[in-house]
């Protein structure tokens, strides 16, 4: 719903992209988390059959099986696919404490098409961070709004709903809407236009999740900022346009 609800019908939301197309894969089970075979092998399918933006909602702190989700990450790489993470709600520092899946290799380095996304809240004051949203310097890359989201749920209902699970498609949302009016981008191209179009907050400082602690907003993520879908379409029109002059 948050992705792709319909709009100007004057019901229920407004999904943030509207030349979507979506597919839902389950592969976290009804009690209990997910399994490394069962993620991998979703987004090798979804790469497979057509996925061009996988918005993903994870958060374990265990994954014994890794390298096969490396692998599957590597082969979304390689088909042009970009995918976006929840980065967990256990208000955690994912740089010392890490949440899977991630977009960190074993060997270290970084997937150029995987994208870790915190929680802001609707207050530009020390509580722009939301108190359950993971955060890190290394390994989170912006914050997008999460906080009192309404949208979908079954049964042709609404609701409002607060976490990461919010904040990430609002970002495969965005995503969808920019690749959707320019398509020759690609999937490492979005990701730069995502994280360098954020928007940097006039607030210098905002409460660390799971304390009172107040802390530099830039310390939390690695951009420092907020996605700003406007800012995006600009910075991928810009880059568009160098493409096309080459």
């Amino acid at each position: 719903g948050i992705i792709g609800a319909k709009r100007g019908n004057g019901k229920g939301i407004e999904g943030i992209a509207e030349n979507v197309k979506i597919m839902t894969l389950g592969a976290v089970p009804s009690n209990g988390d997910e399994r490394d075979k069962d993620v991998a092998n979703c987004i090798r399918y979804a790469v497979d059959n057509g996925a061009k933006i996988i918005n993903m909602s994870f958060a374990k702190r265990f994954s014994p099986f890794k390298p096969e989700l490396d692998a599957a990450v590597l082969y979304a790489e390689l088909k042009g696919v970009l995918l976006i993470n929840a980065s967990g709600n256990s208000s955690g520092n994912t740089d010392s404490v890490p949440f899977y899946p991630t977009g960190t290799f074993e060997n270290g380095k970084i997937a150029k098409n995987w994208i870790e996304v915190g929680n802001s809240t609707n207050s530009l004051s020390e509580v722009l961070v939301a108190r359950s949203s993971n955060y890190g310097k290394k390994t989170v890359d912006l914050f997008a709004p999460g906080s009192d989201i309404f949208s979908t749920t079954p049964g042709n209902t609404y609701e409002s709903f607060t976490g990461t699970s919010m904040s990430a498609p609002v970002t495969a949302g965005v995503a969808a809407l920019i690749w959707s009016y320019f398509p020759t981008l690609t999937a490492s191209e979005l990701k730069a236009v995502l994280l360098e179009s954020v928007y940097i907050p006039e607030i210098k400082e905002a409460a660390k999740p799971g304390t009172q602690k107040l802390v530099p907003f830039a310390s939390l993520s690695r951009t420092g900022g907020i996605l700003n879908a406007k800012r995006a379409i600009f910075a991928a029109e810009r880059i568009s346009k160098r493409k096309k002059s080459k």
